[in-house]
């Protein structure tokens, strides 16, 4: 596979993001996947990508299997977060993957850094618990990392759980050959390639030893990287206003049938009151009086 072009990874970024929108709206599919064809640009491939996606769509109902057929197009990241989203046997939304794989393909389009790509890739993988083996497998066979990249990508997968990951960035940075040039050696040459810049490197020391999602989202405020998409929250589910007066009486008669059904039945708040003689009158009888 080759780097493409930026104005794929544009059509790409737009399809993933329209993607999801159209399935909130409950469309089916292949509808969709038919009326995005034709708003992408017809001078990109992704028309016949999805031509390809939609027949295996209904052919065997996933997304995954067209996109694992197009290796030549999109990169085995991308099939591997669509392939866990689509598993059964997974809790991984796919509207969660939807999202991942549109700001990764809008980072692509607007800088295409390895460095910001692997940490984005690497935090998606850890934050929905995809499994390290295979995702760092898929992350190395990218082809916008060379082959300096993937030899340390695949090393560091075997190193993960014994080394930190603020570790494994900062020896590999210009900040760790520049303090070992100042306290050791002021012609030291590194002996293995680079893959970090002096502020990435920098920012890996002030976090080594604290939580990963600190370093996470320090490189995220300093250097731009994009943010990682998070599942939704059952606390910040709001229902309409009518779904949610449904539900509080469905309660209630839940509660009125197993009091009910224990024999504990009290029907007494639902008696009127008698009003009592100390109550002042209703204005409106006043008036009539």
């Amino acid at each position: 596979m080759a780097i493409l072009d930026r104005e794929e990874y544009i059509e790409q970024a737009y399809f993933f993001k329209t993607f999801l929108e159209r399935l909130d709206e409950d469309l089916p599919s292949q509808e969709i996947l038919t009326s995005i064809k034709e708003e992408i640009l017809g001078t990109t491939k992704l028309p016949l990508a999805l031509d390809v996606l939609r027949g295996e769509m209904l052919l065997k109902g996933r997304l995954c299997e067209g996109m694992a057929l197009l290796k030549h197009y999109f990169a085995p990241f991308q099939t591997f977060v669509m392939k866990q989203a689509e598993e059964d046997r997974t809790k991984f939304d796919q509207r969660v993957a939807l999202q991942i794989l549109e700001r990764e393909a809008r980072y692509r389009a607007e800088n295409g850094n390895p460095a910001g790509l692997f940490v984005y890739q690497f935090e998606c993988i850890s934050r929905n618990r995809l499994g390290y083996d295979r995702g760092m497998t898929a992350i190395s066979e990218d082809p916008v990392y060379n082959a300096d990249w993937r030899e340390w990508i695949l090393r560091s997968r075997l190193q993960l759980g014994t080394v930190e990951f603020a570790d494994l960035i900062y020896f590999r940075s210009e900040f760790y050959l520049e303090e070992r040039r100042k306290l050791v050696d002021p012609h030291e040459v590194p002996t293995v390639p680079l893959l970090f810049s002096r502020q990435e490197g920098r920012i890996a020391k002030a976090n080594r030893g604290k939580d990963p999602l600190l370093l996470f989202a320090a490189l995220q405020r300093q250097l731009g990287y994009p943010a990682v998409p998070r599942s939704q929250s059952s606390r910040d589910l709001k229902l309409p206003p009518h779904l949610e007066m449904r539900l509080q009486r469905m309660e209630k008669r839940i509660q009125l049938l197993e009091a009910e059904a224990k024999g504990k039945l009290d029907l007494s708040e639902f008696y009127a009151q008698p009003r009592s003689f100390e109550d002042p009158p209703d204005i409106g009888e006043g008036i009539s009086k």
